[in-house]
């Protein structure tokens, strides 16, 4: 019989509330949930600690920023990915979706993309299948329309690949997340050092790149994503007539709607709306775009992601339960609501059949301080 484990005397955060008790995990699985202050024989007694469900993470480029830590530096995958592993343990999150991008730039404009995402997600799922991971991974492919390589990167992958989700991201200068110029021209210029002349040709050859390929690349993409059975979401919506498109495409997920009206829009065609925990922690979007807070006051926000900060995510959440006045609906953006969303309904709450995902943490001055993380049942954090 498998071990037993049981952290009693918590702040058990439920699908609907709070109560105080303990939860049992035994064999992978959330075996019971009990009411009461009592510890038990051979139980952890968590003095009052908040115990809630492991964090399901749909978006992060955490996996790239591993990969390549700066600009011209490249690093070895395999560890990588295990730094990247350990990395989102140790922030809750029990359940990730690593974006990886498909789409490459090629020849002169400013900056380019080399190909990586067959080699990486190959690493990925070896990596996986060896048991070198401590917590659930899956692949989400980010799927750049303004690219040369798009129709050439999606074939290489197969439905053995059990790729999750399938984002559409349309980079292309003057729309969407990059529709100011002149924020972009920030962005881009401190990012990578480019001079004046090298970033407007680079507007210039992205630009019409976009308007060259867009519509061939988005068909494409969305007809993957099917072939694929992935999820299929998109980025950066704008305008309403984004949400219309979206939703004609049958896209379930919005990530990061930059303006309200596109975040209403979603709304009502029932497409799910997520933003970044940065841009709540932060106040606001770095790219100048509608704040996180904004929409969850309006009652427009579903799901949270770390995107590029994995500690953003609980502490999002926490947030998300001071502005609701509810801890369980704001952990809910970070748990349950991504779990459905990605179709996974094993995992994402506290209840008697679902997978041992569990994290234990108090609050210290409002931040939440981790005490212990368990993946199907067992402690990786």
């Amino acid at each position: 019989m498998s071990e037993t484990l049981t952290l009693a005397n918590a702040r058990l955060i439920l699908p609907k509330g709070e109560m105080t008790g303990r939860v049992t995990l035994q064999g992978g699985e959330i075996v019971e949930l009990a009411a009461g202050h009592a510890v038990p024989a051979g139980a952890i007694d968590c003095g009052g600690d908040i115990v809630a469900p492991g964090l399901v993470e749909l978006h992060t480029d955490n996996l790239e920023r591993h990969i390549r830590p700066r600009p011209s530096a490249h690093w070895p995958h395999k560890p990588a990915i295990v730094a990247h592993d350990a990395e989102l343990a140790a922030c809750g999150i029990t359940t990730v979706y690593d974006a990886i991008r498909v789409g490459s730039i090629e020849g002169k404009g400013g900056v380019g993309w080399s190909r990586y995402a067959r080699d990486l997600a190959d690493e990925l799922l070896a990596m996986r299948a060896a048991g070198a991971l401590k917590i659930s991974h899956h692949i989400h492919l980010r799927a750049e329309i303004c690219s040369h390589t798009l129709l050439e990167e999606l074939e290489s992958f197969g439905p053995e690949d059990r790729v999750g989700i399938m984002s559409l991201m349309d980079h292309t200068p003057g729309q969407r997340q990059f529709a100011d110029l002149g924020q972009y021209a920030t962005y881009m210029k401190g990012k990578h050092g480019l001079s004046e002349e090298v970033f407007q040709e680079h507007v210039r050859t992205r630009q019409a790149l976009g308007q060259a390929v867009r519509d061939a690349h988005e068909a494409a993409a969305v007809a993957a994503a099917q072939r694929l059975g992935a999820v299929l979401a998109s980025h950066d919506d704008t305008l309403v007539e984004h949400v219309v498109r979206s939703a004609g495409h049958g896209i379930a997920l919005a990530e990061f709607p930059t303006t309200e009206a596109a975040a209403r829009a979603c709304r009502s065609h029932g497409i799910a709306v997520m933003m970044g925990a940065p841009n709540l922690v932060r106040g606001g979007s770095h790219s100048g775009n509608v704040s996180a807070e904004a929409l969850a006051r309006a009652g427009l926000l579903d799901i949270v992601s770390s995107d590029y900060v994995p500690a953003a995510l609980l502490y999002a959440a926490v947030l998300l339960g001071g502005i609701w006045g509810d801890l369980s609906r704001g952990m809910a953006t970070v748990s349950r609501a991504p779990a459905h969303a990605a179709g996974l309904m094993d995992r994402g709450m506290l209840a008697e059949g679902m997978r041992a995902d569990v994290i234990r943490f108090r609050l210290i001055d409002g931040v939440p301080v981790m005490r212990g993380v368990w993946s199907a049942g067992a402690r990786v954090a």
